[in-house]
């Protein structure tokens, strides 16, 4: 009886050393996909932490910033709307006006809130802010400090994680009706500014010492 043989051992072996080097591979690409989300996520809190203490200096800088903290409260929907042309319009004039004459202390206020959130918004993928003042400072002329929530569109997953949100819900925040909306990624800061200028009248005309 003629022996038979056995033969397409070599192209079995090759197939299955195909399908694993292509199971190695695209466990490779989904580490590197996920290192890179990781790194865009640490990146935008950190965009996020530095236009704090942007909003922090801007108060700073206001001679009477720490008379009108409640006048930087910004309550925007998420995701915030975009300027009208209107609001365009009226930020090119006061920036004129503040640029050529000396503005007053709440006309930088606005100048400041509309600046600041257009930095959030086009730093940020649908950038939005809330800034609220803490509730346990309740005597108007004693407040210090501020709360800033600074949320943004996350691609790489759902933030549906309730723990995640729960994280950000600090006693003053909830006070306020503060909440890190759903699908977002949030970061939340206290921030207290300082008086970096100080108004004084010793000649009888109210003037403003900004010492370096």
């Amino acid at each position: 009886m003629p022996r038979l043989k056995q033969q397409g051992i070599t192209l079995v072996e090759s197939l299955v050393a195909i399908v694993v080097m292509a199971l190695g591979v695209l466990g490779i690409l989904g580490v590197q996909m996920r290192t890179l989300a990781d790194t865009q996520t640490s990146v935008r809190r950190a965009q996020a932490v530095r236009l704090i203490e942007d909003l922090s200096e801007r108060i700073r800088a206001n001679p009477g910033g720490l008379s009108q903290l409640a006048s930087y409260v910004m309550d925007q929907p998420a995701p915030a709307a975009p300027p009208t042309a209107q609001d365009v319009a009226a930020l090119q004039t006061l920036q004129t006006t503040c640029s050529t004459n000396a503005c007053t202390s709440g006309q930088l206020v606005t100048r400041d809130r509309a600046l600041w959130l257009a930095t959030v918004q086009q730093s940020l993928p649908l950038g939005n802010a809330r800034v609220f003042v803490v509730d346990s400072e309740n005597v108007a002329v004693d407040r210090r400090q501020l709360g800033v929530m600074i949320s943004w569109r996350e691609n790489e997953r759902a933030m549906d994680d309730s723990s995640y949100t729960a994280a950000l819900q600090s006693p003053d925040s909830t006070a306020s009706g503060v909440g890190c909306p759903t699908g977002r990624s949030c970061h939340l800061q206290y921030i207290q500014p300082g008086a970096r200028c100080i108004p004084y009248g010793a000649s009888g005309t109210a003037q403003v010492m900004c010492p370096d």
